[in-house]
């Protein structure tokens, strides 16, 4: 018992000038998509300019898409999936036919931005709620429509990658600077 006692008074004596225990703190779901969203912007922003505007026309193969076309189906993308949240924002307009480098990176940054927006709109539960989309993607949540458009935004940026590469440019770092 005397050893248990100063086992005990050892113990507490030690860890008195610790200081206390962090306490877990519950993730944010709309913090994280947030998050991964606006990370997102940069990265596609960069890779978007990195083409010369005399190569936005490039394809990889005669079947593809250009490259000026692979950014405006992710900004198109964008913004018929991000429409399904019926959010209190305007949703900006601009030429889905854009072939000009200057359009093409506006009508990007603007499917980021309303995104970005409708997602400050949520609530951790108001992300969970189901909306109808597509016969694509069906009956989604809304945090799911985000994650969707996160991995297709990746996919393309592949393929951008490739493009650049192909006409000897080296791409944008992917990842967070």
């Amino acid at each position: 018992m005397k050893r248990l006692i100063a086992i005990t008074v050892v113990v507490v004596a030690a860890s008195a000038g610790l200081p206390p225990a962090a306490h877990a703190q519950a993730a944010s779901l709309k913090s994280e998509l947030l998050k991964d969203w606006t990370d997102l912007k940069p990265v596609m922003m960069a890779i978007a300019a990195a083409m010369p505007e005399d190569k936005f026309t490039y394809k990889s193969t005669p079947a593809q898409r250009d490259y000026g076309q692979q950014i405006m189906h992710v900004a198109t993308g964008n913004m018929l999936y991000l429409r399904f949240f019926g959010g209190k924002t305007v949703a900006p307009t601009f030429n889905p036919n854009a072939t000009s480098k200057a359009e093409i990176l506006q009508a990007l940054s603007a499917s980021f931005d309303f995104g970005d927006a409708l997602i400050r709109e949520q609530t951790d539960d108001s992300m969970l709620q189901t909306v109808q989309t597509n016969q694509f993607l069906g009956r989604s949540s809304k945090a799911r429509v985000i994650y969707f458009l996160i991995g297709h935004t990746w996919d393309i940026y592949g393929q951008m990658a490739v493009y650049l590469r192909l006409n000897g440019i080296v791409p944008p770092r992917s990842d967070r600077p």
